[in-house]
């Protein structure tokens, strides 16, 4: 006799599905890039992931509210903000570290949440563990970033443009989630969604030229791409994230979205053969324990940690 599985045992592995897709697209990404630039990628995965949302989720826009619209290209513009930023560092350093830096987002959010301006209705001001959550990421990124023998005084000047591009993605990533808690409560999910995908595509057209003379030469792994990265880890995702966290403790949860730096690591590791010193190794360590202590120890009333 076949065992029915419990709602909160499926939403413990869609939600781990999700992650390790979110992971594999870094090293993914990385591939693609090759055969084409780094914003119109963007553009094109996010075209993509505005048809499919919009086909799924067209009864929900025939009746746009005022709010609705705000909202949509608030948030929408926040996250275009963080997709740039990300996948033009990405073209710059390596997907294990893309993906630990842009994990910084989970410590962000609650630091940027000590001000009041900023703390969505119902959150609480950061505890201790923020601080030290933000101390411990923040060692760990000095770490990762800078080559081994740097002198002090010039640290901060060793910092690779990829690896600052990718932390302004994980700052742009924090104040989208951060919107999204101030403006997303009563509105439908799927609007939601499909507004924000779409008002980051528009931005993305018109940024366009600040990337430069964009290239594109259709291949295999830029298919797999933007398949993977349009329909899988935007629109489904997306849908399976919303549906799993409404069965899993906020501590579930956390724990479940730290794991994605250790999936995009391994990805990068059997797809593309990366490598990590063992000084990036001890940073990316304190990095994934930042954010482990920030999450596994939130306010009773936890914010988004993602930004789907």
């Amino acid at each position: 006799m076949i065992r029915r599985i419990s709602p909160s045992t499926l939403a413990h592995l869609l939600l781990l599905f999700v992650v390790a897709i979110w992971g594999a697209t870094f090293a993914l990404v990385k591939d693609a890039l090759k055969d084409v630039s780094p914003l119109l990628f963007n553009l094109l995965r996010m075209s993509l992931a505005f048809v499919a949302l919009a086909i799924v989720n067209h009864r929900h826009l025939r009746h746009l509210s005022r709010r609705a619209l705000i909202s949509g290209t608030v948030v929408g513009i926040l996250l275009a903000a963080g997709y740039q930023f990300q996948t033009a560092g990405l073209a710059r350093t390596t997907p294990a570290k893309s993906a630990f830096i842009t994990g910084l987002v989970v410590v962000f959010v609650p630091i940027l949440t000590a001000f009041p301006l900023l703390r969505p209705v119902g959150a609480r001001a950061p505890r201790w563990n923020a601080a030290f959550g933000a101390l411990l990421a923040f060692a760990g990124l000095l770490l990762l970033t800078t080559p081994s023998g740097t002198h002090m005084r010039y640290i901060f000047a060793t910092i690779g443009f990829g690896d600052l591009l990718t932390l302004a993605c994980a700052i742009a990533f924090a104040g989208h989630l951060l919107a999204l808690a101030h403006t997303s409560p009563g509105l439908p999910a799927g609007q939601l969604a499909t507004l924000q995908i779409g008002v980051a595509a528009i931005v993305m057209l018109i940024t366009l030229p600040l990337g430069g003379r964009p290239h594109l030469t259709l291949t295999r792994p830029l298919f797999i791409a933007l398949a993977v990265t349009s329909l899988l880890a935007t629109a489904a995702a997306f849908t399976i994230q919303s549906w799993a966290q409404q069965h899993l403790p906020p501590t579930h949860t956390a724990l479940l979205l730290t794991l994605e730096p250790v999936f995009a690591y391994f990805t990068a590791f059997f797809l593309l053969h990366e490598h990590m010193a063992p000084r990036s190794l001890s940073g990316a360590a304190l990095i994934l324990s930042g954010m482990a202590f920030t999450e596994l120890l939130t306010s009773p009333s936890p914010l988004p940690t993602h930004p789907s």
